[in-house]
């Protein structure tokens, strides 16, 4: 299956957040897709882009915190495995660890995609109104690399902090946060609203289609 503009470009950014290409022999890899039983629509959301690929339903599952010992729900879906997706596993993970390529610059090139991984990773601050992109267990070369894609696709500069246990994480001023809300308030659904500026949560869709 050849994955479609739009599919490539979800792909990219739920890759980028939340998502895992795992390994199914050499050549081939599968989508799998967990959130929070609260994001269960979004979940589905993404589910329905890549209809072809996923055949069963979302399993519920739950999983007990090592440190915490609270239990939490979440609903998780796996797609078929194909080549293509190995393709793609081959551009993100180097010796197994997920990680930011050197080649962000043009494959994170749509407005969707940037809106994807703000959905799964993003964190808006109400009382300064300011963003944060958080990016995870990755190298500070890497969060060099996604600052550069940023701002030289979208013209978003973003500044790099070290969140230290969660790792580095982009930082957007108000200025800066202005720019990305707008830019990608029409593809946020709506359980999503609370991530934007409240000048811009009037734009959101109350349904997007695939």
């Amino acid at each position: 299956m050849k994955l479609t503009k739009k599919q490539t470009a979800v792909l990219v950014g739920t890759v980028l957040g939340d998502a895992f290409l795992q390994k199914t022999g050499a050549k081939n890899a599968r989508l799998r897709l967990e959130h929070s039983d609260t994001q269960k629509r979004y979940l589905l959301w993404k589910v329905e882009i890549f209809s072809r690929l996923f055949q069963g339903k979302p399993t519920y599952m739950t999983r007990v915190h090592p440190k915490t010992g609270r239990t939490y729900a979440y609903v998780r879906a796996q797609s078929s495995a194909s080549p293509e997706l190995g393709s793609w596993r081959a551009v993100f993970y180097r010796n197994g660890q997920k990680h930011i390529p050197d080649t962000l610059r043009e494959i994170l090139t749509e407005p969707i995609t940037l809106a994807v991984w703000y959905m799964d990773d993003g964190f808006y601050y109400a009382k300064d109104r300011n963003s944060y992109l958080y990016l995870g267990r990755v190298s500070h070369r890497e969060a060099v690399v996604a600052q550069r894609a940023i701002l030289n696709n979208f013209g978003i500069r973003a500044r790099i902090y070290d969140k230290k246990t969660k790792g580095f994480a982009l930082y957007f001023s108000v200025a800066e946060t202005k720019k990305m809300h707008k830019l990608i308030e029409t593809y946020m659904l709506p359980e999503f609203a609370y991530k934007l500026l409240p000048e811009y949560r009037k734009h959101i869709p109350t349904s997007l289609t695939p």
